[in-house]
């Protein structure tokens, strides 16, 4: 067992509204794994910014995210996100889905990991994931 983070949460500990020690909290001694999703998504919103010093921050976070062990997507992820994703469609979700969001789950419900997000109403009628809400505090 162990944890995949959804990118919310690693955003919130970068801009201070979480720390590590409050995942930590959560996940004890579990393993936690990160995914070239969340690299992404993260990276996207760095080449965004503007602010100087913000940028320095958040290159700082990915850096020590990096240290974390990856998840790979592999032939058998995506034959797991399609599967998802037919699910998902023939229970009336359709495309209504981020395919982002998908492609994490697709990770965790391979893997057996726990996926660990801020956003719950994103993942919760996906069939198979093991989800934990994990609240930003204002």
């Amino acid at each position: 067992m162990g944890f995949l983070i959804d990118t919310s949460l690693w955003i919130a500990v970068e801009r201070g509204k979480l720390s590590a020690a409050d995942i930590y909290a959560l996940t004890q001694q579990e393993p936690i794994y990160v995914s070239p999703i969340n690299l992404a998504e993260l990276r996207f919103g760095i080449e965004l910014m503007t602010v100087e010093a913000q940028k320095h921050r958040a290159l700082a976070m990915l850096r020590r995210i990096r240290r974390k062990p990856l998840v790979r997507i592999t032939g058998e992820t995506a034959e797991t996100f399609g599967e998802l994703a037919a699910q998902l469609h023939d229970a009336g979700r359709g495309h209504a889905f981020r395919v982002q969001d998908l492609w994490l789950a697709a990770q965790a419900v391979q893997r057996d990991l726990t996926l660990l997000t801020a956003n719950f109403n994103a993942f919760k009628e996906i069939p198979d994931l093991k989800v934990v809400s994990f609240p930003i505090p204002d």
